[in-house]
């Protein structure tokens, strides 16, 4: 699949960008010939880079000299064209993880999450449409919450999907798809790493509600349904994972164990959906099973022509739907070796102020 593949990844510094570019270079699925990390945080960059300064891939090349050798870091902004033009130039994949995310943070600066978000995915189909780059396949990364959104991130996200699904209308050269899904284990941002924190500092763990759900997926998994779009999806369609759920309560008191941590409940937070969806009612009758997959196709009748098979769901697909039991997210955690918090030694001076 990525075999002598020029690959542009944008937020590449970001959780799912390090996770994707690291199962590219493990050549599971073909040595590319290029992978281009694309952000506009150096800091990350640095630290990333230093990780992969002395690594090997298959051709037992050292694969980081910086526009040398495989892996290649660019500094840029998906909200300027001009550096999105640069990067494009001679790639044949384009994986855009760059996104503004945090849902509070949409809220109350709505407009830098449609630059991010909006005109970020637009400058990467203007680019390729202006200047006739020779892209194959461009996949979006989006979320849940763009399904039926009810927060700034969800409405930007719902309207980059529109943006790459519409660009197959006016470019039949290249394959513009999607994936969207929930809220990924350990990543950066998401409640795991923030409960971690908050036990070993002694507490307290603080929820938003405690019946809230969401569906759960590991950033392999994450990556996988990346992989599985590049290689089964068709231009405009959007892939979404059938995925695990959870309460927050649940993931709280996994993580707390036996421990005497007190659980503090906050109330919901601006934008904050109680339940994700992952494909809404009208959705459905769009959506089909591909594999371990559902695709979601377009609703445009140009990239839909194929007689419509019997919907797939009879309902929106909800963290509600089927929610893990306290046991069931225990070993959700425990298979993602998300369990093991090491406490802080309050008695170690130096590494309470490290």
């Amino acid at each position: 699949m990525f075999s002598g593949k020029r690959i542009l990844v944008t937020g590449g510094t970001g959780s799912m960008g390090k996770t994707f570019v690291r199962r590219v270079l493990s050549g599971e699925h073909g040595v590319p010939s290029k992978v281009i990390v694309f952000s506009r945080d150096e800091g990350k960059q640095h630290y990333m880079r230093l990780d992969y300064l002395h690594k090997k891939v298959s051709t037992d090349e050292v694969i980081y000299n910086n526009f040398k050798n495989v892996l290649e870091f660019r500094i840029g902004d998906v909200r300027d064209y001009a550096s999105v033009c640069s990067a494009l130039r001679d790639v044949d994949i384009v994986i855009h993880a760059a996104a503004l995310k945090q849902v509070p943070s949409c809220e109350y600066f709505p407009y830098q999450a449609v630059l991010t978000n909006i005109i970020g995915a637009e400058n990467i189909v203007r680019a390729i449409n202006e200047n006739n780059l020779p892209v194959e396949t461009v996949v979006g990364i989006s979320t849940d919450k763009a399904a039926k959104p009810v927060n700034v991130m969800g409405m930007t996200k719902a309207i980059q999907e529109r943006i790459f699904t519409t660009a197959n209308i006016l470019n039949k050269k290249t394959r513009f798809m999607c994936v969207r899904y929930g809220n990924v284990l350990a990543s950066r941002g998401s409640v795991i790493p923030l409960f971690h924190q908050q036990i070993r500092q002694g507490g307290p763990v603080t929820l938003t509600v405690p019946e809230m759900t969401r569906f759960l997926i590991s950033l392999d998994d994450a990556v996988d349904t990346v992989f599985a779009v590049i290689k089964n999806g068709k231009a405009g369609e959007t892939f979404v994972p059938r995925a695990a759920s959870a309460t927050v309560e649940n993931i709280a008191k996994a993580l707390i164990g036996s421990r005497k941590i007190e659980i503090q409940v906050t109330g919901i937070r601006p934008g904050e959906k109680m339940h994700e969806i992952m494909i809404s009612e009208e959705e459905i009758h769009h959506a089909h099973k591909v594999g371990n997959y559902y695709s979601i196709r377009s609703m445009l009748p140009e990239l839909n022509s194929e007689v419509q098979c019997k919907p797939v769901l009879v309902k929106e697909y909800s963290s509600d739907d089927e929610v893990s039991d306290l046991n069931g997210t225990i070993a959700l955690l425990e298979k993602h070796g998300l369990m093991n918090i090491e406490m802080k030694d309050e008695s170690n001076t130096s590494e309470l102020l490290r």
